[in-house]
């Protein structure tokens, strides 16, 4: 039988490679995401070790929050003395380096006055000091390292793309407006030439200190030890000179954790496309258990054959799990290597949505090869069960029979019911993950992903039901225009419920997705924006390029002094620790920021803005709700290098619920006065515009003019700041689609297969519509009706079902304020992208049907 069934999948060529193509998409997005998230995760951990190669010890300062606006906490330059000093140093510098800290900026600036790179991507500055070659962190790629105050060393990449040499003048942005440096030298990180969508500028020690306002301070201290001594020993020798907010660490230890860090957000981007990976895989295996049914079907005489011929039943089962076994292997392969490729496209849609990561050479691990043709050959399998146990149940009798069908099973004799249980379950494990309260993360998204999956399988089992009505509805402009083709197309579609049920199956399954996503992600947009709206009142927004970078208090006094401002009103923030969570605080203009910014009070008013002086907070409801804090109490807030500061409650405001999910401002706010002696180099996050008169392109112009010396500065009236920050959204959803494309170029395949197993099928059928009098051209466009109908159908099932989605998933956020869109032009488009993929699916069964010669069709058994 094993031969039999080798021989039958070679017999069968383009069958078994349609067959393949659904499986084979699926392990390539799983393959091309562990190729991706591993050679990014192999060229993080080359730089972090790189890095630190000839560095022993490691002197910071200690992290108290995960991020700082104004940069993590330094250690005093005072410090290097006393470290060399030590009997186990052999040699100690101090460094302005942190990868893992984009808040210190130098944004390189082109020859079109524009800055270099992405708005999505970290531009860093750098101090090193050359006179300690063995500790630089950097190789030097031409040139020398920066010596003098008018002197930069750039990142080799930008310096290659936008064509700056050494002796050449570049502009550079640190913290304020824009200064011109010499270019001395190129510098890169071991064989990583950059970091991703990145820049660095790199400066000597003095400068930029000077320019990052760190004057006395230092990053890190770097040590390496003589002969002899150890790391560990070293750190302990080292550690009794440290003060309390400073840490030592080995070289490796801080690589690991510098690595440590990355490695979340690989883990997390890793997660997160294997999950459209195995959408991919799910709707394909839809597919070949279609395809495989259907095949079954039409070698019902070949079964019976084998089995009048003494093939056993449990034979006849083991030749068609082989036959699905080497279908998967095969496709597992292939998928396999082409996942190579699809890593790139990956990549390149991630620097298309500027998230461009740094890379290597490409990693190809032992663990991708295992898994990606695991779980492609057990998908295959799982899918090739149901058509084989069908293959068993074929009777001796049928092979003298013409026209012999298949008995139907258990399942499918009560598929209706089937159906509405498992309706039924999915809705509970939705309404489960969605609604239960108390339930840990990991059992939740458990819930929701097994209670999806099973409406799509209950709605797929009930299907058949509901596809005579819905031909009726989507193939009312085929029987009306398509002429006899379209009326024939109808009866063809109608003819096999369950079998057109399961081809539109998997389209559904995509555009269910796909409209889920879209119509969520315009309840998402709305409630934005509505939010934003309520809640700024000025005229003009001053920003960040990319909108959360900090933004130096010099655009901000720049954009202030501009002519026509009747009112500039800065809002600077700062992590800080407050009750033992990490906390936003703001620090405000009390006179000024009410007629910028709408706070809604729960506990005050705008007049209590006015007694925050240097001890006073308000604070945000939920913050407050969190903690027990009431107006009146001391609280005491921590900033990022540990030292701590009191203020009195004097206030209690809310927001827009879903302006709590992406605030605007903080949880806390005080004084800009008591904001300066709280944090270390204080930046601003906004700074709101009023002028005379409004908006207007006049005052636009003139404002724009007083930033042009600093290019981080982005200038918005307030309907441009509001639709800038929506697009985030947007940009989710855009990677959302392209990612769910391909569970719908896996049903196009799914379509295409049946499509053709449908023209073997009815061979003489055709044949004898075109021995009466059908041409080719005919033959054609029925085949086309059909498909579309077919993809219609699909659309028909996804649409309604991808809002009943959203329109929980909608539910369950409401009390953070998300409301229900419809989205109706994206739909419109959703049904047109049927359309075009029933077109692009006929193509090929198309020609084959007209290609038949009636004679040799009606002879075809």
């Amino acid at each position: 039988m094993t031969s039999v069934a080798l021989k039958g999948l070679a017999g069968r060529k383009l069958r078994t490679l349609l067959t393949a193509l659904a499986i084979v998409l699926g392990v390539a997005m799983i393959s091309g995401t562990f190729v991706l998230t591993d050679t990014i995760h192999s060229a993080f951990d080359q730089i972090f070790r790189g890095s630190y190669d000839n560095t022993a010890a490691v002197i910071s300062g200690k992290k108290v929050t995960d991020f700082a606006t104004g940069g993590s906490p330094t250690v005093p330059q005072s410090l290097v003395a006393k470290v060399r000093e030590l009997d186990g140093v052999e040699s100690a510098t101090g460094q302005i380096f942190n990868l893992n800290d984009s808040s210190d900026y130098g944004k390189l600036i082109g020859r079109d006055g524009k800055v270099i790179g992405s708005s999505g991507n970290p531009t860093f500055a750098f101090g090193l000091d050359p006179s300690r070659p063995d500790l630089l962190p950097l190789d030097i790629a031409s040139g020398h390292w920066a010596v003098a105050s008018d002197e930069v060393v750039i990142d080799s990449s930008s310096a290659k793309k936008e064509h700056f040499a050494v002796g050449d003048r570049i502009g550079v942005a640190v913290q304020g407006p824009t200064r011109y440096f010499r270019i001395v030298g190129t510098a890169k990180f071991g064989s990583v030439d950059s970091l991703g969508g990145a820049t660095f500028a790199i400066f000597n020690v003095p400068t930029a200190q000077k320019l990052l306002h760190k004057e006395g301070q230092y990053d890190a201290i770097l040590v390496s030890s003589k002969q002899g001594v150890s790391p560990e020993s070293l750190t302990r020798e080292i550690a009794p000179l440290l003060p309390a907010n400073a840490q030592v660490e080995t070289g490796e230890e801080q690589a690991k954790q510098n690595s440590k860090d990355i490695s979340e957000f690989t883990k997390f981007l890793q997660m997160f496309l294997l999950a459209f990976g195995g959408i991919a895989l799910f709707v394909g295996a839809f597919v070949i258990a279609n395809t495989l049914s259907i095949t079954v079907s039409q070698r019902t005489r070949e079964f019976a054959t084998l089995r009048t011929l003494g093939a056993s039943r449990r034979q006849l089962l083991r030749s068609v799990l082989l036959e699905g076994f080497v279908t998967g292997l095969f496709a597992s392969v292939t998928g396999l290597v082409l996942g190579l490729g699809l890593a790139k496209g990956l990549s390149a849609a991630m620097k298309a949505l500027e998230l461009d990561l740094p890379q290597t050479g490409t990693v190809f691990a032992t663990r991708t090869v295992v898994v990606s043709i695991l779980l492609g050959v057990i998908g295959t399998m799982l899918a090739t069960i149901a058509p084989a146990i069908r293959a068993t149940r074929v009777p001796p009798i049928a092979a003298v029979r013409e026209g012999a069908t298949l008995p139907k099973g258990r399942i499918a004799r009560h598929r209706v019911l089937s159906s509405l249980l498992t309706v039924a379950v999915s809705v509970a494990l939705l309404g489960y993950g969605l609604f239960a309260p108390g339930v840990g993360a990991g059992p939740r998204l458990l819930a929701l992903a097994v209670g999806v999956l099973a409406l799509f399988v209950g709605v797929a089992m009930g299907s058949s039901k509901l596809v005579r009505p819905l031909v009726k509805l989507v193939g009312a402009p085929s029987r009306r225009l398509g002429g006899t083709e379209g009326a024939l197309a109808n009866e063809n579609a109608n003819r096999n419920p369950a079998r057109t049920a399961a081809t539109a199956a998997a389209l559904m399954i995509g555009l269910a997705l796909v409209t889920a996503v879209a119509t969520l992600g315009a309840g998402l947009r709305e409630s934005d924006r509505a939010a934003l709206r309520h809640q700024v009142v000025a005229d003009y927004v001053v920003t960040s390029q990319n909108g959360w970078d900090p933004l130096s208090v010099a655009a901000g006094n720049a954009a202030a002094a501009a002519p026509g401002v009747e009112l500039a009103s800065a809002v600077r923030n700062e992590q800080s620790k407050i009750l033992g969570d990490e906390a936003r605080v703001d620090g405000i203009d009390p006179s000024t920021i009410s007629s910028a910014y709408r706070y809604d009070w729960v506990q005050g008013s705008n007049a209590t803005l006015a007694s925050l002086g240097t001890d006073g907070a308000i604070v945000r409801k939920k913050f407050a709700d969190k903690h027990h804090i009431a107006v009146g109490e001391t609280i005491r807030v921590m900033n990022p290098a540990g030292r701590q500061s009191s203020f009195v409650v004097r206030g209690i405001y809310t927001q827009p619920k879903f302006g709590s999910i992406d605030p605007v401002v903080g949880s806390v706010a005080i004084s800009q006065q008591a904001f300066a002696k709280t944090f270390d180099r204080p930046q601003n996050a906004y700074v709101f515009l009023n002028v005379k008169g409004g908006a207007t392109d006049g005052e636009t112009a003139a404002l724009q003019k007083a930033l042009t010396g600093y290019p981080e500065a982005k200038l918005h009236d307030r309907h441009g700041w509001v639709e800038e920050r929506a697009k985030g959204i947007d940009k989710l959803l855009a990677l959302l689609y392209v990612l769910l494309a391909l569970s719908v170029i896996v049903s196009l395949f799914g379509m295409v297969n049946t499509l053709v197993l449908s023209v073997f099928e009815r061979t003489r059928e055709i044949g004898m519509l075109r021995a009466v009098g059908m041409s080719r051209r005919q033959t054609r466009r029925m085949i086309t009706h059909e498909s579309v109908i077919t993809a219609l159908i699909g659309a028909g099932l996804g649409l309604p079902l991808g809002v009943f989605l959203a329109g929980l998933i909608t539910r369950a956020l409401s009390d953070q304020g998300v409301s229900f869109t419809v989205p109706i032009v994206p739909l419109i488009a959703f049904a047109v992208v049927a359309v075009v993929a029933g077109l692009l699916a006929s193509i090929a069964p198309a020609r084959r049907a007209a290609r038949l010669r009636p004679l040799e069709a009606l002879k075809y058994e």
